[in-house]
């Protein structure tokens, strides 16, 4: 080999020896690529961190149905999930934060429901139709979800949520209004005001009798809160199908 090539090869030798390998044509996704195992470690532990919130919150759902907030602890809440209290402390400082991530949840899911429950097309069926399309989907997440009730009607529920409960009520009393407005267009707002506050007040009530019973029995007190609706209503519309009027 001639001398000149040879101190050439030299000269690189020392560079190209400590050189990272990195993936050629054949191997497009490779060690330091930005969609390599690097990338994946922080996906793995945002995918198990997002887990252990879930497993908390579901939790602690049982636990404030089962003893209410106010007697509810955050060693209970860790016991019910089957973690250590410093596990939990790692995702939330403490029982306000647990129930205010969960409000969250809950009202994320409601709001999906509710604009099922009092859409704007509900107004053209007859009154019964119009119980069934409102009611079912209501009366249906609160007993999926027990832990809605004792956290939006309990009376020692932290701040934060109080302000959602009353954000809350104002969106419904809203639709309420606007739905007795579609059976009754010539009605002043002060009766108005006064028929959605009186719906409001018997689903209240009558959803707490349904949640308070099971089987057969909560079917009947479902029928029977439809039928109370429905007998208050009926004299105070012209009609059942407000677009047939």
């Amino acid at each position: 080999m001639p001398e000149k090539q040879r101190t050439e090869e030299q000269a690189q030798a020392p560079r190209n020896a400590g050189a990272p390998q990195t993936a050629g044509p054949a191997d497009p996704i490779g060690p330091t690529g930005p969609t390599g195992p690097t990338e994946e470690k922080p996906r793995r532990r945002q995918a198990r961190g997002e887990r252990r919130i879930a497993q908390l919150l579901e939790a602690a759902a049982s636990v404030f149905c089962r003893s209410g907030y106010t007697a509810a602890s955050t060693n209970a809440i860790a016991r019910e999930a089957g973690v250590s209290p410093g596990t939990l402390y790692q995702f939330f400082p403490n029982k306000e934060a647990i129930a205010v991530g969960l409000s969250d949840q809950l009202l994320h899911d409601w709001r999906a429901m509710h604009g099922q429950a009092l859409a704007p097309e509900n107004i053209g069926l007859p009154l019964d139709a119009m119980l069934d399309a409102a009611l079912d989907p209501m009366i249906a997440f609160n007993v999926e979800n027990p832990a809605f009730a004792v956290l939006m009607h309990g009376t020692d529920t932290p701040g934060r949520i109080a302000e959602d409960i009353s954000s809350l009520h104002d969106t419904v009393f809203t639709r309420v209004e606007e739905i007795v407005a579609g059976y009754l267009p010539d009605a002043p707002a002060d009766e108005l005001s006064r028929m959605a506050n009186m719906v409001l007040a018997l689903f209240k009530a009558g959803l707490t009798l349904i949640l308070s019973h099971e089987g057969a029995e909560r079917d009947a007190y479902i029928a029977e809160l439809k039928a109370v609706m429905y007998r208050y209503l009926k004299p105070l519309v012209e009609d059942d199908c407000p677009a047939a009027r």
